[in-house]
């Protein structure tokens, strides 16, 4: 890789920018900013700044990423796939669903190659859930409980969170969206989810515009009952799930990075690696999908999953019962 850009100036484009300089320390990194305004002060971890998506394509990266707020994605996106260009999308893959299908839409008639950044599929704990559940470890899947909850004011010290993108509606925030790893993963590991309850919930504390907690029961083809937890109100964070089958339970800790197995034998740490580099998920995935690209490789499964995760969402949202914590 000799040229490669990252749309957008928040946090998760400096950890984009950063990794791409470790894995391709010769390459030109190029820095566009979500609007095209050229920042006053110095881009960390990129050697040229752009103002435009044309500038941009007509310098011919070889792989862009875009990690622009979500109601942005499809025009950042769109541009690159029709100039064949890869392209990973950070998560979701659109704030609505129409966006989402108009980008799969348009990689499917250019045979783009384009991937969505849910980091979570690559976290070491999660690819040994998957192998231990395609395993049949605990028998027959019944139920699965998930849960993930982090204080957003604590989410990025250095802005306040009421202009954080996770808060406005605007820019594609609330619980949903922004934790819409759960939703992805379950997925991924259950196959596809569909909807039979959602509670919204905002509160006082926080006094949002958007749903500040989220309840959700979901299931799976096979009849799995999924109940989901996620809020901004979790004053320590969290994020865990409890698979319970016909033979034993599998409960996996994402922070703690650990699976424990739970039967009739008694109890069994079946992964523990804690000290696991969190980073390295941002560094396999974008390594594993420019691998794809150089072998001639081209998918949209993990863009088919996103579709449909914003799609579910979007269903949620709108059959959802909502209320105000008092």
């Amino acid at each position: 890789m000799k040229t490669i850009a990252v749309i957008g100036l928040g946090n998760i484009a400096k950890r984009h920018r950063q990794n791409l300089k470790l894995i391709y320390p010769d390459a030109k990194v190029i820095a566009l900013s979500a609007s095209g305004r050229i920042a006053d002060e110095e881009i960390e971890f990129a050697d040229l700044q752009l103002s435009s998506i044309e500038m941009l394509i007509d310098s011919q990266p070889e792989l862009v990423i875009v990690a622009s707020p979500s109601p942005f994605h499809e025009t950042h996106a769109s541009a690159l796939i029709q100039h064949n260009i890869p392209v990973l999308i950070e998560k979701p893959l659109a704030s609505e669903p129409e966006s989402a299908d108009r980008i799969l839409g348009l990689t499917q008639q250019h045979s783009g190659q384009v991937i969505v950044g849910y980091c979570l599929r690559y976290l070491s704990s999660a690819i040994e859930v998957k192998r231990l559940l395609s395993q049949n470890v605990i028998g027959e899947i019944y139920n699965c409980q998930a849960s993930v909850g982090q204080y957003l004011p604590d989410w990025r010290p250095n802005k306040h969170y009421t202009h954080s993108v996770s808060a406005n509606r605007s820019l594609g925030g609330g619980a949903l969206l922004e934790l819409s790893h759960e939703l992805d993963y379950l997925h991924w590991l259950l196959g596809p989810l569909t909807l039979s309850y959602a509670q919204l919930r905002s509160t006082k504390e926080l006094a949002l515009d958007v749903e500040e907690i989220a309840d959700l029961v979901l299931t799976n083809d096979t009849g799995c009952v999924c109940s989901l937890h996620m809020d901004f109100v979790q004053k320590q964070a969290q994020r865990e799930c409890t698979f319970i089958g016909s033979t034993g339970r599998l409960h996996w800790d994402l922070l703690a990075n650990t699976i424990t197995l739970h039967n009739h034998e008694g109890t069994q740490v079946l992964y523990s690696v804690p000290q696991w580099d969190k980073n390295q998920m941002y560094i396999n995935m974008v390594t594993d999908f420019i691998n794809n690209i150089q072998r001639g490789e081209c998918t949209t499964a993990s863009l088919e999953d996103a579709c449909h995760t914003v799609n579910l969402i979007a269903q949620i949202k709108q059959q959802a019962t909502w209320g105000v914590t008092q």
